[in-house]
């Protein structure tokens, strides 16, 4: 019996992995860092800035301008005029997505011809034109139309058939029309963003939903919004914080209760320009940065579901250390 001789397959030997060196990324950090130390350097060192003026000594040395009476009155006007334009601009909006993905061809035209004028109008034009409108009409009211034809026609003197009026210039002016030119003007936005979010549901969960015999509100309400909302909430959270910062516009119609009209009106009265700027900067970038936080809480939420949780990433790296016997179902290998 002849020897027989047995090789084994050298093992091999273990990879050098030498990591790929990024001297670009070093040069753009210290160009970064070069940058933000020249920012910083400046609003430490420039008096311009007049930072006591801000947070200290406008108002009988206690507090900056920022806080004083008329100002956070403003602040309350603005998020007052963010929170009812929204509303306005979200509940219009998924009326006329509705109505645009009808099959009935008058309702998607009269919102097709709705979300065509105010994408098109300018907001600050829009603004002002709301807050003229007191010109057109002399009193709005509710009740008989033609009334003042109707009398004629039947011989009474100082016929009235309105059962509510108000006088255009009481209505029509100040907070309403700013209210009403950002919220119609955002619900064509809001319009098209609704639209997009249902229209990226698969259109056999609604088929499915109909042979059920779900009406088409349920099967809205209950199937295609749901899943909509993931695709909805990030655009409606950019147009909300667009919002906070469009409500300044409201400054011409003139809206008196707004942040930028009380801070321009501070600016006036001491003729003290930067500064004033900058605490407006602050308080805008203050009410973003909040909205921002919710934004990402809401995306999250309605997230669920979609793509890698760190659930599936856990086990993704458990499945790939699964060699050689060893199981680690819970991380642990045994």
């Amino acid at each position: 019996m002849s020897d027989q001789t047995t090789t084994e397959r050298a093992r091999p030997e273990p990879i050098k992995a030498v990591p790929v060196r990024h001297p670009g990324r070093w040069v753009t950090i210290a160009i970064l860092a070069v940058l933000a130390a020249m920012f910083v350097h400046l609003l430490v060192t420039n008096d311009n800035f007049r930072w006591s003026f801000i947070f200290l000594s406008y108002e009988d040395g206690k507090r900056g301008v920022m806080f004083t009476g008329p100002v956070l009155e403003g602040l309350r006007g603005t998020i007052l005029l963010t929170i009812t334009s929204m509303a306005i601009g979200i509940g219009l909006g998924v009326i006329l997505a509705v109505m645009r993905l009808s099959p009935n061809r008058i309702l998607s035209s009269v919102a097709f011809l709705y979300t065509w004028f105010f994408r098109a109008v300018p907001r600050l034009v829009l603004a002002i034109l709301f807050g003229n409108l007191n010109i057109l009409w002399s009193r709005v009211g509710f009740g008989l139309p033609f009334d003042k034809q109707i009398g004629d026609l039947f011989g009474i003197d100082n016929f009235n058939g309105q059962f509510y009026s108000i006088r255009a210039v009481d209505l029509l002016a100040g907070f309403v029309a700013g209210m009403l030119a950002l919220g119609l003007s955002e619900a064509a936005y809001m319009a098209e963003i609704v639209r997009a979010g249902l229209q990226s549901v698969d259109q056999g969960q609604t088929e499915a939903a109909v042979a059920l015999g779900m009406s088409r509100f349920q099967v809205l309400r209950r199937i295609v919004l749901p899943q909509a909302m993931r695709v909805i909430v990030p655009p409606t959270g950019n147009e909300t914080i667009a919002m906070v910062k469009d409500t300044s516009l409201v400054a011409y119609v003139p809206v008196a209760g707004e942040l930028w009209f009380q801070l321009n009106a501070v600016s006036a009265r001491t003729f003290v320009v930067f500064p004033v700027l900058v605490a407006a900067l602050i308080w805008y970038l203050i009410i973003c940065t909040v909205l921002m936080i919710g934004q990402f809480f809401l995306e999250r939420h309605y997230g669920k579901g979609y793509g890698a949780t760190g659930r599936a990433r856990q086990r993704l790296r458990d499945i790939e250390v699964e060699q050689g016997g060893r199981i680690t179902t819970t991380g642990e290998g045994t």
